[in-house]
């Protein structure tokens, strides 16, 4: 698979969790999924541990998108970057990875440095390429721009998006060519159909959403189970993952279970129509 750019990363990721169950990783690759999405900070390296033995173990073609954190305290160390990236290399047995993207915007002279040693690491072939998770439009343009004078691409940002969620349309990604993951794509289970005012969610979600704004998504969670029926048995779920493929976004639902991945796949593979999409749109969020 390419590396993920505009209009090439189309199918959904696997989120692995701190601890990602090896079965959710085979029913992902089972599936057809190749491309998985985890970060440095996930068990301090042991999600990308466990990948890199699934990687090692299968003759497939599986890639990694994963996610370097650049605390402040790492500013101004020798090469700290080319070291973690050495070390996740290692955690791998790998090469390369296909995508590194910083885990969070920083101040901006300390931003710089950090998509500076991104883009000189992509040149040494050690990254395919550069991405970047959380980034607000002003940060976003920022990025672009510094990357762009080294003649590299930023090709991702990593932010939360869904149909009840729209935010990211308006942050100029767009624009600049810069493909949107999308984490969150089910809006913490709300797109589910699971939830309901009878039925909240537990915790603080329920607290968040109490039964107004709940009783406020009947007519979405409707739409979707409908949409889903013509199209073979969809769930809402999975039809608010499509939702989201139509957009050029990778959406990466998160999957602790080898019932669940399969689950999650099921929203790849098959097409909304063009009016399906846009009615999905008017019914979902701003």
């Amino acid at each position: 698979m390419p590396a993920p750019g505009p209009g090439r990363a189309r199918r959904p990721f696997l989120l692995p969790q701190i601890f990602p169950p090896e079965a959710s990783e085979a029913a992902s690759r089972a599936a057809g999924l190749s491309l998985f999405d985890t970060a440095e900070a996930y068990g301090r390296g042991t999600s990308e541990t466990l990948l890199g033995g699934m990687i090692r173990d299968e003759s497939a073609d599986v890639q990694v998108a994963t996610k370097f954190s650049p605390f402040p305290w790492r500013a101004g160390r020798q090469g700290p970057l080319r070291r973690a990236l050495a070390a996740l290399l290692e955690r791998l047995g790998q090469p390369r990875v296909e995508l590194y993207q910083l885990h969070f915007p920083v101040p901006v002279l300390s931003n710089r440095t950090w998509l500076l040693d991104l883009a000189a690491a992509q040149r040494d072939g050690l990254i395919g390429a550069v991405g970047v998770s959380n980034y607000g439009p002003r940060d976003l343009r920022s990025a672009h721009q510094i990357l762009a004078d080294q003649g590299a691409a930023l090709a991702t940002n990593q932010v939360e998006y869904s149909l009840l969620n729209r935010k990211p349309e308006r942050s100029g990604l767009v624009e600049l060519g810069v493909t949107i993951i999308a984490y969150s794509p089910l809006a913490q289970g709300l797109l589910t159909g699971k939830y309901t005012p009878d039925n909240p969610p537990p915790g603080i979600r329920g607290l968040r959403y109490r039964r107004r704004r709940l009783a406020a998504l009947a007519p979405l969670i409707e739409r979707l189970s409908a949409i889903g029926a013509e199209h073979g048995g969809r769930t809402p779920a999975q039809v608010a993952l499509n939702w989201l493929i139509a957009q050029g976004t990778v959406p990466i639902p998160g999957a602790k279970t080898a019932e669940q991945a399969r689950h999650n796949a099921g929203g790849a593979g098959w097409s909304l129509s063009p009016t399906e999409v846009s009615e999905l749109s008017r019914l979902g969020g701003r």
